[in-house]
């Protein structure tokens, strides 16, 4: 469906999506999904798989990348500071300002996704240095910089497409290649 368009049919069936993708990661259940906004440029890019773990807000520190829940829309993005009893602060790697968020929106935490990029793994994602401060801080610098600069936001998502497509081609050959495939 086209950006901008809108019709009751299609509201509805997101509404019911989303409902379900809820009530699946509420009772700590595992999902994957794809990506389609640009707000975790540089760290996620659109067309990515994620696979999201349901938890609680105790079970979250931040520098994670959370799954939340507002007004029938789905975030993923960074939590800024700890979950609180009035809620939490989320922002996208490449989104200028922070948005709060009840409580209770937590649905889940990223756990993996997969793309085509070397090193794309839960393990850096949820040890080490990366959630903390050195690879939070170098995704959001980066981030910021496609926030801010439209010739750069630009060029990454047609050197990221024209990289999937020639991922695509590769993997399409080499399967053609083996023998007995047809």
């Amino acid at each position: 469906m086209l950006e901008g368009t809108t019709s009751a049919a299609h509201s509805r069936w997101s509404a019911a999506r989303i409902a379900l993708v809820a009530d699946a990661l509420r009772g700590h259940g595992h999902l994957r999904l794809r990506v389609h906004g640009e707000s975790m440029l540089p760290r996620l890019w659109p067309g990515d798989m994620v696979e999201i773990e349901g938890c609680s807000p105790e079970d979250v520190r931040p520098g994670e990348i959370v799954l939340a829940l507002r007004e029938d829309r789905l975030f993923l993005h960074r939590l800024v500071a700890p979950c609180t009893a009035n809620g939490f602060l989320l922002r996208g790697d490449s989104v200028p300002r922070s948005d709060s968020f009840p409580p209770d929106a937590l649905l889940g935490r990223l756990v993996s996704w997969a793309d085509e990029r070397p090193g794309a793994s839960a393990a850096a994602l949820r040890t080490g240095l990366d959630v903390n401060w050195i690879g939070a801080n170098c995704s959001r610098a980066l981030g910021m910089l496609l926030c801010h600069c439209t010739l750069a936001r630009r060029l990454a998502l047609k050197l990221h497409s024209r990289r999937r497509v020639t991922a695509d081609e590769s993997r399409r050959s080499a399967t053609a290649a083996e023998p007995g495939v047809l």
